[in-house]
């Protein structure tokens, strides 16, 4: 058997075990699986609007508030219901800002760039008066960062930080050590940070800048990192994977440990992505890593979209690529309440109408975290419903002064689909265009067609769950030129 080795459109076609292409495929730790299908969760209403941003915020003490920002308004799921926890008089954010969420410990803190940095620890949000606005927010060490900022003159380039331990101060000083300063040295705005470690990382589009904090009066030192081109497109373009950034570039896909940044995507999808998704709105590309299955999710625009409509999947251990498109406003990893024998009826109202979502899934777990996004209707959905169909279509087996009899092609399935069909497809030269040939059916693992040609592809649809970890062709010579 040939192990399957994912999504790789940029590889040599011949390569054994790699997909030229997929639909609803994710990559796991030994093969491929139908992608989740979504499911809303009990008791949570449709928005209000367009999601522009969501989190899942925990305090101090354990407890979680679930955040909701559209254009104008911040809204917080509680009992079912979403409640305005708006500033009065809401906000100006612009059709295509994005809210930036950070949790400095019981203070919820977002930015939008049009407004005043927000800040909560219970209820509605209001202006941290002595702040900036700023592109993005997130917490390091003990005072939270803000980059990109308008402290009454436009800095993209600047970057701010509260005072120690309090995020409602910011006003530079050496005794409270709140300063600000601006990253200079390479061209463009501050696009994406985050925390690594006790270190601060600062994006711009092609360059990456380490901060260290170095106490008053500097307070933090920022450091370029050596690697290239390498930068982020946006601020949601961006996750933590276990201590690790994972992040998307202008031309590559990227892993940074705080060291050099190693790209992920040569030889397999980095000219392919390039040719397929929009340069002029990757800033909206959205990142978020499911911790259950080892996977970076990238929602991205496709090449002549302006929304996310688009998806990939990285598994961080396999190295694998998958894709599983749908559109999507806003990503987060959602955490639900526990649900018990009397609480089903709030999902459905019959055992057998209950959602496809096996028993052991995070899903029905008190704590339990599930990848979820926010829908074209505003609606929030949660990625933990069983895969309902998938396609995988290979690379070309063959050779250029020779033709084969194709006999079929046998998979192994760690979990087989309910039924499945296969698409041969054959040509006579290598660089012509495919032609469709018979279609063939499964039965006991295998796929029976016959078909001469000098190459050969097939295409598999898969209904149902599907897990398939490897493949084998059946061909044989049938005469050379």
């Amino acid at each position: 058997m040939t192990p399957i080795l994912g999504f790789a459109p940029d590889a040599e076609p011949t390569t054994p075990g790699v997909l030229a292409d997929c639909a609803n495929l994710v990559p796991t730790l030994n093969g491929m699986a139908g992608g989740p299908s979504e499911q809303q969760p009990a008791d949570v209403p449709v928005l209000a609007g367009p999601c522009q941003g969501a989190s899942v915020a925990t305090m101090l003490d354990g407890t979680r508030r679930i955040l909701a920002g559209t254009q104008t308004h911040i809204y917080e799921l509680s009992g079912g219901v979403w409640t305005d926890q708006s500033k009065v008089g809401g906000y100006t954010g612009g059709a295509t800002s994005r809210w930036s969420i950070a949790q400095f410990g019981d203070a919820t803190i977002m930015a939008n760039r049009a407004d005043t940095i927000q800040a909560s620890t219970a209820g509605a949000l209001a202006d941290i008066s002595s702040a900036p606005k700023a592109e993005i927010v997130f917490s390091v060490g003990n005072q939270v960062m803000a980059l990109n900022v308008n402290d009454g003159a436009e800095k993209p380039d600047g970057w701010h930080c509260c005072a120690v331990f309090d995020h409602t101060n910011w006003t530079p000083s050496n005794a409270t050590q709140a300063n600000k300063g601006r990253i200079v040295s390479t061209p463009g705005p501050l696009t994406a940070g985050a925390r690594l470690g006790e270190y601060a990382v600062a994006y711009k589009g092609r360059s990456m800048f380490l901060g260290q904090y170095v106490g008053a009066p500097a307070v933090w030192d920022w450091t370029q990192v050596s690697g290239g081109d390498a930068g982020c497109v946006g601020k949601k373009a961006i996750c933590d994977v276990d201590g690790v950034h994972f992040f998307v570039g202008e031309d590559n896909f990227w892993l940074f440990d705080g060291t050099r940044p190693v790209p992920l995507a040569d030889g397999t999808l980095r000219d392919w992505f390039q040719a397929n998704s929009n340069p002029s709105f990757r800033f909206l590309i959205e990142c978020v890593y499911n911790r259950a299955t080892n996977q970076v999710w990238i929602f991205y625009p496709s090449a002549d979209s302006q929304t996310l409509d688009h998806t990939l999947i990285y598994h961080v251990k396999s190295k694998r690529w998958g894709r599983a498109n749908r559109v999507i406003q806003a990503s987060l990893e959602y955490i639900s309440p526990a649900a018990t024998i009397d609480e089903l009826t709030d999902y459905a109202s019959t055992i057998d109408t209950l959602p496809d979502i096996g028993l052991d899934s995070q899903y029905w777990l008190a704590g339990g975290r599930s990848l979820s996004v926010f829908d074209g209707g505003n609606q929030l959905k949660s990625l933990s419903g069983e895969s309902t169909s998938s396609e995988m279509e290979t690379g070309d087996a063959g050779e250029d002064d020779g033709v084969s009899l194709f006999k079929g092609m046998t998979l192994r399935f760690k979990v087989e689909p309910t039924s499945a069909t296969m698409s041969t497809f054959n040509k006579r030269t290598s660089g012509a265009a495919f032609q469709a040939g018979p279609v063939g059916t499964m039965s006991d693992g295998k796929f029976d067609v016959l078909i001469t040609a000098r190459w050969h592809r097939v295409r598999f649809h898969f209904n149902g769950p599907t897990h398939v970890t490897g493949m084998k062709p059946n061909a044989a010579p049938a005469g050379k030129r």
